[in-house]
């Protein structure tokens, strides 16, 4: 059952296309489109991450000098303030940590302070090549787990084919830039710049610019007497080929493999590492002894759980599938035969039928597949070829002392719009369902609630809605945010939870009856009991875009900061997906509210998600909407009845809304246009109802609310 997927208890299938599509008719080109393949997944996961109540405080720890690439870059993606990749602590004692910069420096933090260790671009000029892929350039560094004695370490940079007479060990045809190993050895591992001596350990060339030698770490669970203790991964790129490239399937190539060798070594065939000899491929036929997993397409990030031991990487999809992999010697993770837990058809004459179910006879391949992914969710009429802008930023299993909620979570993020997620490691289990995947809220030092792209906006240059986000970890694995945009570094330095501050202690019950309601249309309304009943559907009026019928609560006081607990029901029939209610906040005039839409489709920007009305149509606010075609996960999808609570905080502009008594919030969102106001229930061109209501919170003062009209 790879392709199940699981979100908060429930099991739910990619959606897969019923039948063939009929042929299109394109007039403007007198063409048509390819047919469509039957069983094609359009939407592999249908379940977006569930918002987390749980939120990590963010201290600014280190600022990083504006650097530029080699040669001046075409592309507005590689001009950032500084391309700092990662942060790790220097083995050695020192409380030291190390920042490459893709242009070239290595710098050493100390008091959050940078300076520049070891210049690595000017160390191989003119070779030394950082503009053109995203990951060219001096892409990371590792510590020999005893570099405070033998002073040794290991850099991955690169150089363009054409400026070198090097002839890399290995190759792709067609090569057009060298990725590079090198070993460095200080004299004086505690001086504060280097001075030491280096060699070349392994050099491999690629076809492309992008998806070369990733990451190269050791892994630090091993102790001195382990036979994993000190030797090298390396984390290597498929070269960028393409969809038809098959050298991730080639066992006698390096491409797309994850490696592990033995950098004091001299078996290997240019003599300058080793091959250990309980890599699972060693003695295979035609196979490369240096593969330790295969099968990769741009494995980016990877990281050892300092409790289990267990490796997680994760994996830049080509199509639709960002996936978080555990890895174990000797796996093949499919790419390109595979991409996460779904068939990719190299041969699909439309592009948008890359990704098939599994067949019936998969085990028989030997895949492994993911332990946690997310989709790309493009918008609507994607050509199933271009950048959507989504691409996981892999991260660490949290087993510092200092922040217990987070402890056995897996945090990691989008590298390209700077969500941070984590899952829990108990739930990532090989051959099981997904583990569910949580969006983390972030807060800055003062409480406020903020976005990477907030925080690595200013001063950016380039694309200004891309974070570039990174994560890493110092000794004592407490857990660090890293955005090449601004080049600036965070700590993790506490949690909290979303909008959890108190909201006053004065509560207003028993709301039902007209007297206590003003609707835009009263005769659409009726009152029953303790229900407030929609019972026709509302009309578009004059003025913004904005709900069409609603009814504002006049009993008790107008509001500031407020809890609003309720039942609603949605009367209209199931099968009409756009059925919808809303809970009205905040509320001044008919052109200056917020409101909470609670529908059954999310597939749309109206829908689905906290809005604000300011004298101009409505805007969407909260945190769930991806920008392109998907916001939370459907708030009401059935005839039943359903808990709603909805929390305002209007001196943070914290609002969140909850369903069904889960303790994490469905939806989320900060503002603080409207300070005070009223709420009320409605919807936009739907039926239902609400009962049940209670509101608490803190009265607001008559001098916030003036010039409150009824609607």
């Amino acid at each position: 059952m790879r392709t199940v997927h699981r979100r908060a208890g429930a099991v739910r299938r990619p959606r897969v296309r019923a039948g063939l599509t009929a042929l299109v008719l394109i007039v403007s080109t007198l063409v048509a489109t390819p047919a469509r393949a039957a069983d094609a997944v359009d939407d592999p996961i249908p379940e977006m991450p569930t918002q987390s109540r749980l939120g990590l405080v963010l201290s600014e720890y280190a600022s990083f000098p504006q650097s530029y690439p080699t040669p001046a870059p075409t592309d507005a993606r590689l001009m950032r303030t500084a391309r700092i990749n990662t942060i790790m602590e220097v083995p050695d004692g020192s409380g030291r940590r190390a920042v490459p910069d893709l242009n070239g420096s290595l710098y050493l933090v100390e008091g959050g302070v940078p300076h520049v260790y070891l210049d690595v671009a000017a160390t191989f000029a003119p070779r030394f090549f950082s503009g053109r892929g995203l990951g060219q350039g001096f892409g990371y560094v590792a510590f020999h787990p005893e570099f405070g004695v033998n002073g040794r370490f290991y850099t991955i940079h690169t150089e363009l084919a054409s400026t070198t007479t090097a002839v890399p060990d290995y190759a792709q045809p067609n090569t057009l830039f060298h990725g590079v190993i090198t070993e460095w050895t200080a004299t004086e591992p505690a001086a504060a710049t280097f001075v030491g001596t280096h060699r070349e350990v392994l050099r491999i060339g690629f076809g492309g610019q992008v998806h070369g030698i990733q990451e190269i770490n050791f892994n630090p669970t091993a102790k001195r007497h382990d036979r994993d203790y000190g030797l090298l991964y390396l984390a290597v790129g498929d070269g960028g080929q393409g969809a038809r490239n098959t050298d991730p399937q080639n066992l006698a190539v390096p491409h797309g493999k994850l490696l592990r060798i033995d950098p004091r070594g001299t078996n290997a065939a240019n003599g300058r590492y080793g091959i250990p000899p309980a890599n699972p491929f060693v003695g295979r036929a035609g196979a490369l002894g240096e593969l330790y997993a295969v099968g990769f397409r741009d494995p980016h990030r990877f990281s050892w759980d300092r409790a289990t031991g267990r490796m997680y990487l994760g994996h830049i999809g080509e199509h639709a599938v960002e996936a978080i992999y555990e890895v174990r010697a000797g796996d093949n993770f499919g790419w390109s035969e595979r991409e996460g837990s779904f068939v990719f058809d190299k041969t699909a004459t439309n592009p948008c039928d890359r990704l098939l179910p599994l067949p019936a006879d998969d085990d028989s391949y030997g895949y492994t597949y993911p332990v946690a992914a997310y989709d790309h969710d493009p918008a609507a009429g994607w050509n199933c070829t271009d950048d959507v802008g989504v691409a996981v930023a892999g991260g660490f299993v949290y087993r510092g002392r200092t922040l217990p909620a987070l402890r056995g979570k897996y945090v990691f993020g989008d590298l390209v719009d700077g969500r941070v997620f984590y899952t829990e490691a108990a739930e990532m289990r090989r051959g099981r369902e997904l583990a569910t995947i949580h969006q983390l809220a972030l807060f800055d030092t003062a409480g406020t609630p903020v976005r990477m792209r907030d925080l690595s906006a200013p001063g950016a240059p380039g694309d200004p809605n891309r974070v570039d986000l990174r994560f890493g970890t110092d000794a004592a694995g407490e857990l660090y945010v890293v955005a090449k945009a601004n080049g600036k570094v965070w700590k993790v330095t506490g949690t909290t939870e979303y909008a959890s501050g108190d909201v006053g202690d004065v509560t207003l019950r028993r709301t039902a009856g007209a007297a206590n309601w003003a609707p835009v249309t009263p005769e659409k309304w009726r009152f029953a009991g303790d229900q407030v009943i929609l019972a026709e559907a509302g009309e578009s009026r004059p003025g913004p875009r904005r709900p069409f019928e609603y009814a504002v609560l006049t009993a008790g006081p107008a509001w500031s900061s407020v809890r609003v607990d309720a039942q609603v029901r949605l009367d209209t029939p199931v099968e009409v997906s756009n059925r919808d209610v809303i809970i009205v906040f905040g509320w001044r005039s008919d052109t200056e509210f917020y409101y909470a839409h609670l529908s059954t489709d999310n597939t749309i920007y109206p829908h689905n998600g906290i809005f604000k009305v300011d004298n101009a149509d409505r805007e969407r606010i909260d945190h769930q909407w991806n920008g392109r075609s998907r916001g939370a996960n459907p708030a009401v999808t059935d005839a039943r009845w359903h808990r709603v609570r909805l929390v305002h905080l209007p001196a943070t502009g914290e609002i969140a809304v909850y369903v069904d008594g889960d303790r994490d919030p469905l939806l989320t969102a900060k503002d603080t246009t409207f300070g005070a106001g009223r709420v009320g229930f409605g919807s936009f061109d739907n039926v239902g109802r609400l009962r049940d209501l209670t509101v608490t919170g803190t009265p607001a003062s008559s001098g916030s609310l003036s010039g409150q009209t009824a609607p």
